[in-house]
C-alpha cells in the first residue's frame, strides 16, 4: 500500500513540477507581449503626431525602405489587436494552469498526509 502511494506522490510530483514549468514559460511569453505592447503603442502615439507631409521609413534588414504612411499605420494597428487577443488568450492559459497547479498541490498534500498517518500507524503498531 505504501508503495504505490509513493508512486502516487513521485507522479504527482513530477506532473507538480511540470505545471510549474508551463506556467513559467506562460508568463514568459506574457512579458514578451507586455514588451511588444508597450513598443507598439508607443509607435502608435508617434504617429498621431505625423502630419501627412512625413516619410515614414520601415526597416527591412539592414535596409530603410520607404513606407506608405496609412499603411504603417494600420499594420500597427493590426499589430495591436493581435497581441491584445494573444495576451487575452495567455490569461486563460495563465489561469487555467494556476488552478490546475492548485488542484494538484491539493492531491499532493492528501498523499503526503496519508503516508504519513500509515506511517505513524506502522511505527505504533
Amino acid at each position: 500500500m505504501a508503495d504505490a502511494l509513493q508512486d502516487r506522490l513521485q507522479a504527482a510530483s513530477r506532473d507538480f513540477q511540470k505545471l510549474q514549468s508551463d506556467l513559467s514559460n506562460v508568463i514568459e511569453a506574457r512579458q514578451r507581449l507586455d514588451a511588444q505592447l508597450s513598443e507598439n503603442e508607443l509607435v502608435k502615439k508617434e504617429f498621431a503626431d505625423l502630419t501627412p507631409n512625413n516619410v515614414v521609413y520601415k526597416l527591412i534588414g539592414p535596409v530603410l525602405v520607404k513606407q506608405d504612411q496609412a499603411e504603417a499605420k494600420s499594420n500597427v494597428d493590426k499589430r495591436l489587436e493581435f497581441i491584445h487577443s494573444e495576451i487575452k488568450r495567455i490569461e486563460g492559459q495563465l489561469k487555467e494552469t494556476e488552478t490546475k497547479m492548485e488542484k494538484k498541490k491539493g492531491e499532493l498534500v492528501d498523499i503526503q498526509t496519508t503516508l504519513q498517518q500509515q506511517q505513524q500507524a506502522a511505527a505504533s503498531s
